[in-house]
């Protein structure tokens, strides 16, 4: 984000429009909608643009700028067809910290003006920062289609009615939830056909409905291997009501970018061995903030009943009774393999697919060696990346063929994804060699020699 979207109140606020003709009327009638105190300046002003400014007692001069015109205005337009001029007026405003927008130059502007859709005060404004206006226009015809006239009215009945739901509703958690479901009621579609007398005893039923209803509650949520746009559509619609985000190392900054704004941000860490949070200290969290009413995101990496401890938290819940929903996840197998271009089953090559979890248990891994050493079978390892030289060394130990394929893929599904493809007898020092971190996940099997066939992601 290169500038800050922001609203500014310039009600009977002084401003200063340079120009008088096409352009500077185009700005003119959007300004002039939020009634500030507009100074044209212009030697020449068309017809049209004059008549609107006296109509409601704007101030005209008609004059060339000089740099005295720019005394006391808190916001500047230049709309003039002289670039020369123009990045003059943008220096001198620049240098005297007012807020200035040079009509289609991007360059010279402190603050740009959006394309705008509006039903009264429901105002939405869409940027590009000057970069693709031709696209942002087409974006705005698409949300114009979907915000429906009677909107205004909507936002007017609510607005009304604000200080009244403030009063009956003290908890600041319990109203957002209120808000929600009275906007998202079926009745709010037919909003404008409704009388008004409905509409308040609609609005009366849900209020009421509020002084009982239990609101706390838990998101179990899989974030996906990595790649924002693998979030299933569930996953996205809780991570943007949830009041609390408790959230594990192997989940993106583009993902946490897309919980809600307002929302309570906690690590827990979950790296290996590296817990910022002991798995007691995360349940009582959930706990305690769902029966604060507050609707607790528990966001993990992949699915989170596959190595993420999810049966855990739930037991928790339950045990505390506590209400909760389970939102699955692409698991890392899965959605890392498939960007690799590795198939974890082939008719050819594997007819069954292993997954095991590399972290240590006292000092060493603890698998059952030889039912690892089996014919077209895959093997799927997580967080295995710190005992790979274990896992090498008893693989071959137990027979497993020194020749057989290996994939290592650091960042697996985003654009840092690096793969690393080598023999069991080989792959130690490739992998020190390419500096692998983790998060990275270890495919083995026969399936790992399709990728030079079946690589896609670039």
């Amino acid at each position: 984000m290169e500038s800050f979207p922001i609203f500014l109140n310039i009600k009977n606020k002084p401003i200063t429009v340079i120009g008088g003709g096409d352009i500077a009327l185009r700005k003119v009638k959007l300004l002039i909608k939020v009634k500030p105190k507009i100074t044209l300046i212009s030697k020449v002003i068309c017809k049209e643009l004059k008549e609107m400014l006296l109509e409601h007692n704007h101030k005209i001069i008609k004059k060339s700028f000089q740099e005295k015109d720019l005394e006391n205005p808190i916001l500047i337009v230049a709309a003039t067809n002289n670039t020369k001029l123009n990045k003059k007026i943008s220096i001198i405003a620049q240098q005297k910290n007012i807020l200035i927008n040079v009509v289609d130059q991007p360059e010279l502007c402190t603050f740009t003006m959006g394309s705008i859709i509006e039903r009264d005060s429901l105002v939405i404004s869409i940027s590009s920062g000057g970069k693709a206006p031709v696209l942002v226009r087409s974006i705005r015809e698409k949300i114009e289609m979907l915000i429906p006239q009677s909107y205004s009215e909507l936002v007017k009945f609510a607005g009304n009615l604000r200080s009244i739901v403030k009063k009956k509703i003290q908890s600041g958690v319990k109203r957002r939830v209120f808000w929600e479901d009275f906007f998202k009621s079926d009745y709010v579609q037919n909003f404008i056909l409704t009388p008004k007398k409905l509409n308040q005893r609609l609005f009366n039923k849900i209020l009421s409905g509020m002084k009982n209803k239990r609101i706390g509650e838990v998101y179990l949520v899989g974030a996906g291997p990595g790649e924002r746009d693998l979030l299933t559509i569930r996953a996205l619609h809780l991570m943007q009501k949830c009041d609390v985000c408790i959230y594990d190392n192997l989940v993106s900054k583009d993902i946490l970018e897309m919980v809600r704004r307002d929302a309570d941000i906690i690590y827990a860490g979950k790296k290996q061995d590296q817990h910022t949070l002991s798995q007691d200290k995360i349940n009582i969290l959930l706990i305690k903030f769902a029966k604060q009413g507050k609707r607790v995101l528990r966001l993990k990496g992949g699915d989170p009943f596959i190595f993420g401890r999810g049966g855990e938290e739930i037991e928790s819940l339950m045990k505390n009774k506590i209400s909760f929903q389970v939102v699955p996840g692409i698991t890392a197998a899965n959605g890392i393999a498939s960007y690799s271009g590795i198939p974890l089953t082939h008719r050819d090559h594997a007819q069954s697919c292993l997954f095991l979890t590399g972290h240590l248990k006292d000092g060493a891994l603890d698998f059952d060696w030889p039912k690892l050493i089996i014919n077209n079978q895959t093997i799927v390892i997580y967080m295995g990346l710190l005992s790979l030289k274990e896992l090498v060394d008893n693989l071959l130990q137990h027979g497993m063929l020194k020749k057989m394929p290996i994939a290592i893929i650091e960042s697996g599904t985003t654009s840092k994804q690096k793969v690393i493809i080598g023999m069991l007898s080989n792959i130690k020092p490739k992998v020190e060699k390419a500096k692998i971190k983790s998060p990275a996940l270890i495919i083995i099997g026969k399936v790992v020699s399709l990728r030079n066939k079946l690589n896609w992601f670039k």
